[in-house]
């Protein structure tokens, strides 16, 4: 038999367990479906372009900012080069494929996503975070919905 204590803690595991935002399982500041990936200098990369169409992570609720085609300008953290290189190679890999592709942290800088028509200058740091994560069929309805919206303004 179990002792009052215990049954106390299981029932506020549960409670807290129960209270847990769904945000909490999707931690990606940007889905995008990648273009291209014009690296600066190409053979060992300071900078990257990332063009492509994006939707942003709201920056103080749960939503995403309407998809828009565009691109990022990134310079590599300072320290952290060798880690912002391999995730442009992987944005890179993905590049002209339509598959869409989150990175960046929810609630955190993700960069100025520029207009088309923007000249790349002043680049900004690249938000490290995850890692690029390719978005799979098995996400929860809220990533289907930003993704499915991606897709139709990038076939525009």
């Amino acid at each position: 038999m179990k002792s009052p204590i215990w049954k106390g803690l299981i029932w506020t595991c549960l409670l807290l367990a129960a209270t847990v935002p769904v945000a909490a399982s999707d931690p990606m500041g940007v889905y995008c479906i990648v273009d291209k990936v014009v690296l600066e200098p190409a053979e060992r990369a300071d900078r990257a372009q990332v063009w492509g169409t994006c939707a942003l992570a709201n920056t103080n609720d749960w939503y995403f900012q309407a998809p828009a085609k565009g691109y990022f300008y990134f310079s590599a953290p300072s320290g952290q080069e060798d880690a912002a290189r391999a995730e442009w190679a992987d944005l890179k890999s993905v590049a002209g494929t339509g598959q869409a592709v989150g990175f960046a942290r929810r609630y955190k800088p993700v960069g100025r996503f520029r207009p088309v028509t923007d000249k790349p200058t002043a680049p900004e740091a690249y938000p490290l975070h995850n890692g690029v994560i390719k978005v799979s069929q098995r996400v929860v309805p809220e990533v289907s919905e930003v993704v499915a919206k991606i897709k139709q303004v990038h076939g525009k």
